[in-house]
C-alpha cells in the first residue's frame, strides 16, 4: 500500500500577504502524511526587477526571462522567498528544507528552445531524481521546492512553478498515492472572473476545451490547467485548484480536475 504524498503550489498573492501566509503555513503544517512545498515569487520578483528600472515580460502567463530577470529570479525564489518560509515553518516545528533543482540534482531541465517566442533562461523539465527526494521524505524533512532548475551543465534556469510541482506529482505518483494543490487567492477557477461564488467544481479533459474557447481560461490559470492534466495523466490521484479552504476537510470549496 502506497504512502499519502500531498503537493502544494502556493501562489504569489499569498507570498505577498504576510497574514496569509502565516494562514497558509499554519494550515500545510497540519497536512498529513508526507507533503512537498513548491512555490514562485513572480510578484516579488516584478518589484525588484521595477527597483531596478526593468520591466517584467509576460507572454501567456509564462515569464520571458532574459540574464538580468535570471539573476532576479535566483536571488528572489531561491534567496528571499525560499527561506522565508523555510524560517516558518521551523517555527511551526515542520521541519522544512528549501531546495533548488540543482541541489541534490532533484530536477534537471533543458534551456526552452526558441520557437515562435525566445523564453530566455525558461527550463523545461527533462529528470527528476525521486529516490533523493524520497530520502528526503523518509528522514521526515518537508521539501521546499523554489522555481528554478538546472542543467547539468552549471546553468540555472527559471521554471514555472506549477510546471515543477505538475512534474513532481506525476513522478512520485510511482511510490505514493499523490494529490497536488494549487492554492493560491481565488476560491477555485471561476466561470466569471469578477464572481468569486461562480466556482466551477469539476472539469475534466471533455469541459476542458469549450472553457479555453470561450476565454473562461486564460492567462496564468492556463499553465495551471495545462500541468493539472499532465499530473493528472502521469499518476497522480486528484488535483486541487482553491484558496485556503483546499486543507480545511470539511469544505468542498474549490475546483477539482480529473481526467
Amino acid at each position: 500500500m502506497k504512502q499519502k504524498l500531498s503537493i502544494v503550489k502556493i501562489g504569489g498573492n499569498i507570498i505577498e500577504h504576510p497574514a496569509a501566509l502565516t494562514k497558509f503555513l499554519a494550515l500545510f503544517s497540519k497536512l498529513e502524511g508526507h507533503k512537498i512545498l513548491v512555490h514562485g515569487g513572480g510578484k516579488k520578483a516584478n518589484h525588484v526587477l521595477k527597483k531596478m528600472g526593468l520591466e517584467p515580460n509576460m507572454v501567456n502567463g509564462r515569464r520571458i526571462t532574459d540574464a538580468d530577470t535570471l539573476e532576479v529570479a535566483i536571488m528572489v525564489y531561491g534567496g528571499l522567498v525560499n527561506k522565508t518560509i523555510v524560517s516558518k515553518l521551523q517555527a511551526l516545528k515542520t521541519n522544512a528544507i528549501g531546495i533548488s533543482g540543482a541541489d541534490g540534482n532533484t530536477i534537471r531541465a533543458n534551456k526552452r528552445p526558441v520557437k515562435e517566442i525566445d523564453y530566455g533562461f525558461v527550463g523545461d523539465v527533462t529528470a527528476v531524481d525521486i529516490k533523493m527526494i524520497g530520502n528526503l521524505l523518509k528522514a521526515t524533512l518537508v521539501p521546499v521546492f523554489c522555481a528554478l532548475t538546472h542543467d547539468g551543465h552549471g546553468q540555472l534556469l527559471n521554471t514555472n512553478a506549477d510546471t515543477i510541482a505538475a512534474e513532481l506529482s506525476g513522478e512520485m505518483s510511482r511510490y505514493y498515492d499523490t494529490i497536488l494543490y494549487y492554492c493560491f487567492e481565488k476560491n477555485g477557477v471561476l466561470e466569471d472572473i469578477n464572481d468569486e461564488n461562480s466556482i466551477i467544481p469539476i472539469i475534466d479533459s471533455r469541459k476542458y476545451p469549450g472553457l479555453l474557447n470561450s476565454g473562461v481560461i486564460v492567462d496564468g490559470m492556463l499553465p495551471k490547467i495545462q500541468n493539472s492534466f499532465h499530473a493528472l495523466e502521469r499518476g497522480a490521484i486528484e488535483v486541487r485548484i482553491g484558496n485556503l479552504d483546499l486543507f480545511k476537510k470539511e469544505s468542498k470549496n474549490y475546483t477539482t480536475i480529473v481526467l
